[in-house]
């Protein structure tokens, strides 16, 4: 039974009234849109605002999930539309900034390089790769660094992409593309490469 399979089947148990059901789905899924919203929303007493109003609208709308799309995908689609929701009500846009931290840096596949970089004589030249990887991130506009994010970071397929961000599969492809390149490019001065090799 895959991690789908399961989450349906504690779908399956909240709408017929378990309750504990959906905490476990909270608990299983919390730590990953909390590091999601964090992208789109600064302030951290406010992205655990938003997670929460984001789990009470999955919680409502559960009655209605058909299981068309894996449940972390449609709890994602709520959650950027609630933060994005947030930001307007408050008369804000998307941060141009976003944290990436190590560890999320050292998600990304292509910068599989970062791990090999990690000995102490490359630790300095791992930070300086780390920030320029959240400061690349954090000048791209908002839904090229929505789909990298959900690429790289929580790992989801250009279907479960398309999914969340409402939009077809091949304009994922092209964001996540356009991001990769832009990403690339900030990189090449630091690791000497070439116009040629992304990373």
């Amino acid at each position: 039974m895959n991690d789908r399979d399961i989450d349906q089947q504690l779908v399956e148990r909240v709408q017929r009234g378990d309750k504990r059901a959906f905490n476990l789905l909270v608990a299983k899924y919390e730590r990953r849109l909390v590091r999601l919203l964090s992208r789109l929303i600064r302030d951290p007493h406010e992205v655990e605002d938003v997670a929460q109003e984001t789990f009470i609208k999955a919680y409502r709308a559960l009655p209605n999930f058909r299981g068309d799309a894996a449940f972390y995908t449609w709890l994602y689609r709520i959650g950027i539309n609630t933060a994005k929701n947030w930001l307007m009500a408050r008369g804000r846009r998307a941060p141009t900034t976003t944290a990436l931290d190590s560890e999320d840096a050292e998600g990304f596949e292509d910068a599989g390089g970062l791990q090999e970089l990690n000995t102490p004589e490359n630790e300095l030249l791992s930070r300086e790769v780390a920030q320029v990887v959240n400061s690349a991130m954090a000048e791209l506009p908002e839904d090229l660094r929505t789909a990298i994010s959900l690429r790289e970071i929580e790992g989801l397929s250009y279907e479960e992409i398309a999914e969340t961000m409402g939009c077809p599969i091949g304009t994922v492809r092209s964001r996540i593309f356009r991001a990769r390149e832009a990403i690339a490019a900030r990189l090449r001065p630091i690791l000497g490469t070439n116009q040629d090799t992304r990373w």
